[in-house]
């Protein structure tokens, strides 16, 4: 068993990552903005609450981490970073991010994932695994062609930082080892939240015909997280469906 704290636990990945933690029988602390909301993703998927924990904070907080940490009734041996904002995409009228948006995308997910980990790596005695949530587009820029408005539904920023998470793997994965594994996990599009017009045409760009559903998301966490003597660190293990090879 492992004890995981993974962020952004609420979200159409996040669930679907804590859900089958917990069915593998893993204690799971998650992240939640609200406690309304972390309760109504108990509520819907069923989650033990004497298997789970929700940690209510909000990144752009002052205190966020000390107010994190001070929620944890233990420290994770693991932890999977995986926490994003809407909020931080909205583009005016020619598809330009502003400057507030761009830095408080780049703090959720680059800033404040180095200070947590750091924080956890430094202060706990257990943390064996950090894993970031990263996406196809931090390995190659977007396919306009997959979008009716390319300008203002593909918002730069993203990108830009899941390209900068990874790099932030490689280098905690040096000044970590050889006690603690990084590494990076990169998914292509994953259905949810788009229209049977928008999957039509991403199923024509990749190999593999299709998004990716809720099933492909945790076998490859489950591989990192069940196999500690796997000698891999500093990775970026794309599953992606081959969007990344043509």
């Amino acid at each position: 068993m492992r004890n995981v704290l993974i962020t952004g636990g609420t979200g159409n990945i996040g669930s679907r990552l804590v859900t089958d933690l917990l069915q593998d029988g893993n204690y799971v602390q998650f992240t939640s903005r609200t406690m309304d909301s972390a309760q109504k993703a108990m509520e819907k998927n069923q989650w033990n609450p004497g298997q789970c924990k929700p940690v209510i904070v909000e990144f752009s907080n002052e205190r966020a981490l000390q107010d994190m940490l001070a929620q944890l009734d233990k420290y994770p041996d693991s932890i999977i970073h995986n926490a994003r904002s809407l909020d931080t995409f909205k583009m005016d009228e020619n598809g330009v991010i502003d400057s507030d948006s761009f830095q408080m995308e780049f703090f959720n997910g680059v800033i404040f994932p180095y200070q947590l980990t750091m924080q956890l790596a430094l202060n706990g005695k257990d943390l064996k695994d950090v894993i970031f949530i990263s996406s196809m587009y931090g390995n190659v820029a977007p396919t306009p062609a997959l979008y009716t408005d390319f300008l203002k539904q593909s918002p730069v920023n993203y990108g830009v930082v899941k390209a900068a998470q990874i790099h932030l793997v490689k280098e905690l994965a040096v000044r970590l080892a050889p006690k603690i594994r990084v590494n990076a996990i990169s998914y292509g599009g994953v259905e949810g939240r788009v229209d049977e017009e928008f999957k039509e045409r991403y199923g024509k760009l990749v190999p593999t015909g299709r998004m990716l559903n809720h099933g492909d998301l945790y076998p490859p966490v489950r591989y990192i997280l069940e196999n500690s003597r796997l000698n891999i660190t500093g990775e970026n293990l794309k599953v992606d469906g081959g969007w990344t090879i043509w």
